[in-house]
């Protein structure tokens, strides 16, 4: 008989549990990038994340002699399983002791909820949708983490080998890219002939474009288009986007934030590219995810004046029409002088899927070092 207890987050006091229980198990350690608490519980409540309006969710908890030493979210994106066409419940915040009891009764757990809501395979580590960390650090254990992904300890793919009947559903890989001394004179001389050949040209853009001239929205509709074909993603709604706008553009930088328009089309959206100062060491002064009573100060210090010495490349996407016509150099040209200004050494990509080779080859002029892989995993829940 298993000596390991699985319960539902059923109150208020659970979710809490659940979401501190990942600041426990990672005290200390010097790679993981804690979240912020507030953004955590905004995430998992059904009351305020819109993504709720198409997802289904339940949380647990695992208990062995008296403490907790897991947890798991288990999640069915409708909207995205329609998509695909597919039966998939998805598992994400999953935490667990270096104990294989408890990861697979953590993993039962949310097979058992697929199961009886009709499910066929059970897929993660995923979110409700794209805009959540994904993927299980497979390798680069020993670099740093960043603020939208997950971090890992290495047993835990270990687990997923040992228990049997997962496979490989999708991997990921990131790179690390230097930061040139001036922009490339190849990005230069192709700037210029986009510009003159295609009439593309950069758009800087105010609080004002955003709040009020609907550039926050004009971002993330771009977003659904060029996303579209990416593993697992479902399109935002509005309400999600009115969430996104909210939640992230009245703290952005938008000296680091780039669209690229087409004037040939009244200036209609072609490409942008969404980059952040790091957060990560910020972040890990922040205790236990909480901004008081020192951490607001760090993270101001990272993203107001630039105290840091990388740049996350969070969001860079073009519509098809203009990736064949190199529009990425234009983006390049206009940022790469504020990452010198600013003194950021390195950029660091997000995940990417390992068979994007498209997103990869645009990094090759920065000498870009792939040190870090993750993994999504599947396991049919009919065998």
């Amino acid at each position: 008989m298993s000596s390991v207890q699985i319960r539902k987050v059923e109150t208020k006091s659970d979710l809490k549990a659940f979401i501190e229980f990942h600041y426990d198990l990672y005290e200390g350690n010097a790679y993981d990038v804690p979240p912020l608490y507030r953004d955590e519980l905004n995430t998992l409540s059904k009351d305020k994340n819109a993504a709720f309006d198409f997802c289904e969710a339940d949380y647990f908890i695992a208990e062995k002699d008296g403490r907790i030493v897991g947890r798991v979210a288990a999640i069915i994106n409708h909207k995205a399983n329609e998509t695909w066409q597919q039966k998939n419940v998805r598992f994400g915040w999953i935490d667990f002791i270096d104990d294989l009891e408890v990861s697979q009764a953590l993993l039962q757990a949310v097979e058992d909820y697929g199961r009886a809501r009709g499910m066929e395979h059970i897929v993660g580590p995923l979110g409700f949708t794209d805009m959540d960390p994904e993927g299980m650090l497979t390798w680069g254990f020993d670099k740093l983490g960043t603020l939208p992904t997950i971090y890992n300890y290495d047993y835990y793919p270990r687990h997923m080998e040992k228990m049997g009947g997962w496979e490989k559903d999708n991997d990921y890989v990131e790179f690390i890219i230097d930061v040139p001394s001036e922009v490339p004179e190849k990005f230069v001389k192709l700037s210029e002939m986009i510009e003159k050949r295609y009439n593309l040209h950069v758009k800087k853009l105010t609080k004002k474009d955003v709040f009020e001239g609907g550039w926050g929205r004009k971002i993330f509709e771009l977003v659904n288009e060029t996303y579209q074909d990416i593993y697992g993603f479902s399109q935002l709604t509005d309400r999600q986007i009115n969430q996104y706008i909210d939640m992230y553009f009245p703290f952005a930088d938008l000296d680091l934030i780039t669209v690229i328009v087409d004037s040939n089309k009244n200036d209609a959206i072609a490409g942008m590219g969404i980059t952040i100062p790091s957060l990560s060491r910020a972040m890990q002064k922040c205790k236990r995810g909480r901004l008081l009573p020192f951490g607001w100060w760090h993270i101001m210090r990272a993203i107001t004046f630039h105290k840091t010495e990388g740049v996350d490349l969070l969001l860079i996407g073009f519509l098809p029409e203009y990736r064949a016509k190199g529009a990425n150099a234009l983006l390049f040209s206009d940022l790469i002088p504020r990452y010198i200004k600013y003194g950021f050494k390195w950029g660091e990509s997000q995940v990417e899927m390992e068979s994007n080779g498209g997103v990869q080859s645009q990094w090759s002029i920065f000498n870009p070092v792939n040190h870090k892989k993750r993994r999504c995993y599947k396991k049919s829940l009919n065998a």
